[in-house]
């Protein structure tokens, strides 16, 4: 018998794949039983059920591979608690290299490992074949073997999540199709479905490719497009057997899995076929699959059979075409909408459903019931996105591009290709006609750096030092030399406004905002933890007004962060002003004489000295001039109405020509920066460090009896001594080119990981940030730091580096102060 739809529940659960059966079981786990999840056709009928299953540990980054690693535990142990197998096997994954480039990368893969704490072996091509026998070698540099490795199937890892769910109280409902999301006052309040409707305090959004079209129903933004993916069954092949290892081979876009004696032969080819928008998904869509193609599959038939010969005279049981969900980023999707709260989405796998389901499912329960995520999940959270991401078009163009990144060398600073140029600055042209290349971060177009007359300005992709950096290299000189004009437009700006903006800071903000008029104040923004949800320098503009600038890639988390937590009793606004400014950075020992030139204002120390904002004219404009750096120079951040911007930048330029003025990219910021050792939100500030661990202390009123968000935990981090600490570092060779990732040896034993790399063309070397922690789990102090001896591991080469708490260039901040 079918039990009826009941009319409510705490969470309703809106699909029925690896990860809402796993979201379910989790939240059943942590003593949620009232939970229901629907499901509109069968459990893992939608995009699960043709998986690969593959269940790859090691990721990017720390916190994504903590998610995989928990999946194969919850895997390995699945089966005892539901009496229901998953599949699961632990049977290792080896993956080769054709090229020496992608060899480097498995060097530093085999880096991070070691950071990471995860077993890792580099092999040799006949070291390979001894794990892998019926693979070709001959043309092959090198491989890693990756023990920790395994596979799943994914329908029966599926019912056993849902087991599981059942067991801790959950009630499962197929064939229920979500029709509607109840909203009031930006709040959900339930869903209405073919059966009836059900209230409910939580709703989660699990549909798979079907997750954008359930957003749209409660008016939030998923942005995801379905692409076409494929894979092929063999007959069974001589040599192959149920222990043998995963094999990627990603030179060739492939990877190899062993079932039932054969081979699963798949991939992701450089350019994939996108599928229909995602507001045209037919309906039913249950366990089907889209038209064989053989010809789009060529490039990755051709290439898996010279990997294994033995395919030549193999037969071919199943061609698979099942449509996958992909996200502009190839990152997946987790976390609260900020336009409905109790709203939450895990969607767009990205094919690696199978291997982040377990540890992304746990990840978003304990967000649903704690509250806040407990751990770093910035990568994935959904305010990594705007509106603008969700246009359909733009994602039809782009997915086109992220399928095939899966497999694509990881380059550092690799660019998207596809869906651009999108958001342009006001000056946009001007930089194209200096001979700009452009990255692009939030969707904004910004310069990378400058080639000069008659380059190509791109990049050419390689691990070692590439084209542009003597570009580069002489853009930072004259930020330190002379003057240079850098296009920060992108930066989030957002006014706060009312009687109570400087109470709403106070409690929100690390630093004390209670400033007057004219002053700026660099703080962190934490969460309950003490752990950081961002970096932000506020700007009091009257009494009542506050300018709010942060990241460029942090537009809509923080100004989620900030409205969550304005009482309802405080009178407070909160505004978005991001595109209604152009931004420029005029920076060096000589920006004083070149804004001089242009304005009557008096900008000497003594009227206006650093951390001073006021505003002042500019030629035919009026500008907002804030006296600050993120480079270690004299300098301005020009706040300019977006009107007025190709006037300003004009001005600057025709005005600054004999002092030797020059446009500069954001590569000669990153490089300035880590010589004066500032820190960057993402990369050294994370929901993973607090700001003990970061050396920001200063920035905290702990001198102050003010309380603040996560103040609490930062006193009791100070008192109980920081098991991680941040530190500058300069690499003692000029040879090496750092990136970001690489492992730091102390005494030749793995205990740190840079954050950031970049040539320092001040020091003639490398530098950057980098954690360090303890081996043997104890507290750091300066003393501990000093006692050790540090190297760097660069794709495999060790190199030595001295570290330090404080930054190698201008530790006293002379420079600034100018």
């Amino acid at each position: 018998m079918t039990m009826p739809l009941p009319s409510q529940a705490q969470v309703v659960v809106i699909g029925g794949g690896v990860i809402g059966t796993s979201v379910a079981y989790h939240l059943a786990k942590l003593g949620w039983t009232d939970v229901v999840l629907l499901e509109q056709g069968q459990l893992s009928c939608g995009t699960t059920w043709h998986a690969a299953g593959l269940v790859g540990q090691l990721r990017s980054t720390q916190g994504g591979t903590r998610l995989v690693q928990y999946s194969t535990e919850l895997y390995r142990e699945l089966e005892s608690e539901t009496g229901l197998a998953t599949g699961y096997k632990q049977c290792g994954g080896v993956t080769v290299a054709r090229t020496q480039a992608r060899m480097t990368q498995l060097r530093r893969t085999a880096a991070t490992a070691a950071a990471f704490g995860l077993e890792c072996e580099l092999l040799r091509p006949a070291q390979a074949a001894d794990r892998y026998p019926v693979m070709r070698t001959d043309d092959l540099v090198g491989a890693i073997w990756l023990p920790g490795d395994g596979k799943a199937n994914p329908t029966d890892l599926t019912a056993s999540l849902a087991r599981g769910a059942r067991r801790g109280g959950a009630r499962i409902f197929e064939r229920t199709r979500a029709l509607g999301i109840g909203v009031r006052d930006g709040r959900v309040t339930g869903v209405t479905t073919d059966a009836g409707d059900i209230a409910a305090e939580v709703v989660v959004n699990c549909a798979g490719q079907w997750a954008k079209q359930v957003g749209a129903l409660a008016g939030v933004n998923v942005p995801l497009h379905s692409a076409e993916h494929f894979y092929v069954v063999t007959d069974p092949i001589d040599g192959v057997h149920t222990d043998l290892p995963v094999l990627r081979d990603p030179d060739g876009y492939t990877y190899f899995k062993e079932e039932v004696g054969g081979l699963v032969v798949g991939g992701f080819e450089p350019e994939a076929k996108p599928w229909v928008a995602p507001d045209r998904i037919p309906y039913p869509f249950e366990f089907k699959l889209l038209d064989e193609d053989w010809d789009h599959f060529t490039v990755l038939m051709e290439n898996a059979l010279l990997r294994i010969p033995a395919l030549h005279t193999i037969g071919i049981k199943k061609f698979y075409n099942g449509p996958e969900s992909f996200t502009p980023d190839n990152q997946f999707i987790l976390g609260e909408a900020p336009e409905v709260r109790n709203f939450f989405v895990a969607a767009g796998l990205n094919s690696v459903g199978i291997a982040c389901a377990g540890g992304a499912g746990r990840a978003l329960a304990e967000w649903i019931v704690g509250g806040g995520p407990t751990m770093d999940l910035t990568a994935v959270d959904i305010r990594r996105f705007a509106a603008f991401n969700g246009n359909n078009q733009w994602l039809h163009d782009r997915v086109a591009e992220i399928l095939g990144l899966h497999y694509e060398i990881p380059w550092p600073n690799r660019e998207m290709r596809t869906a651009r140029p999108f958001r342009r600055s006001p000056v946009y042209h001007l930089l194209r006609e200096a001979n700009a290349d452009f990255g692009s971060r939030m969707g904004w177009e910004r310069a990378n750096f400058f080639a000069p007359p008659g380059e190509k300005a791109e990049i050419e992709y390689s691990w070692g030092k590439q084209n542009w950096l003597p570009w580069s290299a002489a853009e930072q000189r004259a930020t330190r030399e002379a003057v240079a004009v850098f296009d920060q437009t992108s930066f989030s700006k957002f006014l706060l406004t009312g009687p109570d903006a400087e109470s709403v800071l106070q409690w929100l903000c690390t630093a004390d905002a209670a400033v007057p008029p004219g002053r700026t104040v660099y703080t962190g923004m934490l969460n309950e933890r003490g752990t950081y949800e961002s970096d932000v320098t506020l700007t009091r503009l009257s009494a009542q007004e506050y300018l709010i600038v942060s990241s460029s890639a942090t537009t809509v988390r923080d100004a989620d962060h900030i409205r969550r937590r304005i009482r309802p009793d405080q009178r407070a606004t909160l505004a978005d002003v991001t595109s209604q400014y152009a931004v420029f950075g005029v920076m060096g020992p000589r920006s004083r004489d070149l804004l001089s030139r242009l304005t009557r204002a008096d900008l000497r120390n003594e009227a206006h000295p650093f951390g001073t904002s006021r505003e002042i004219d500019l030629g035919y404009a009026t500008v907002r001039a804030t006296r600050i750096t993120y480079v270690g120079e004299l300098g301005w951040e020009l706040y300019v109405p977006a009107e007025f911007a190709v006037g300003v930048y004009e001005d600057l330029m025709r005005a600054g020509a004999d002092l030797g003025v020059r446009n500069a990219g954001y590569y000669a910021i990153e490089s300035l920066r880590l010589e004066k050792g500032y820190r960057a939100f993402g990369r050294e500030l994370t929901p993973d460090y607090n700001p003990v661990e970061a050396g920001l202390l200063f920035t905290c009123k702990l001198a102050t009896d003010i309380p603040f968000l996560g103040r609490e935990a930062v006193e009791k981090a100070k008192a109980g001594g920081a098991r991680n600490r941040l530190v500058s570092f300069a690499v003692g060779s000029e040879d090496p080119m750092l990136w970001g990732g690489e492992l730091v040896l102390r005494d030749g034993v793995a205990a740190g990981q840079v954050t950031s790399g970049a040539w320092g063309e001040t020091l003639g070397r490398c530098a950057g940030l980098a954690y360090l922690w303890d081996p043997d789990g104890g507290p750091i102090d300066t003393r501990w730091i000093g006692e050790g001896s540090y190297a760097v591991s660069v794709g495999g080469d060790v190199y030595p580096v001295t570290v330090s708490t404080k930054p190698p260039y201008d530790p006293a901040g002379h420079k600034i102060r100018a």
